[in-house]
């Protein structure tokens, strides 16, 4: 098993890494430091927007993001204001890219 970055540290190198693409990108909720779950919003800045969220797969262990929602910004915002209240201790994270771009596919972020 190997260890994993506490999510105040992800956050920061995320944000690095989004900022180096030119991809605005804004912490919308503060979760725990340590141990917080993540949550990604990117708007599509056509009235649309997808979330993912990084999810193990229990028989093998392997983390992947995945797309927790897809459709009109704020239906997907009302979801994750739902999701946010019953985890306190969630961040969330909104990007704003035309193209749709996370970043999350690529090496140290996919994982």
């Amino acid at each position: 098993m190997t260890a994993r970055l506490a999510t105040g540290v992800w956050v920061s190198a995320y944000l690095t890494r989004l900022r180096l693409a030119d991809v605005p990108a804004y912490v919308t909720a503060k979760g725990d430091a340590e141990a917080g779950a993540v949550v990604v919003k990117v708007a599509m800045l056509d009235g649309t927007a997808r979330a993912y969220e990084r999810r193990s797969d229990l028989m093998t262990g392997a983390r992947a993001w995945i797309l927790l929602s897809e459709g009109v910004e704020a239906e997907v915002d009302a979801l994750l204001v739902r999701t946010r209240a019953r985890d306190p201790d969630l961040w969330v994270i909104e990007l704003e890219d035309r193209q749709g771009r996370t970043l999350l596919d690529q090496d140290g972020l996919s994982d």
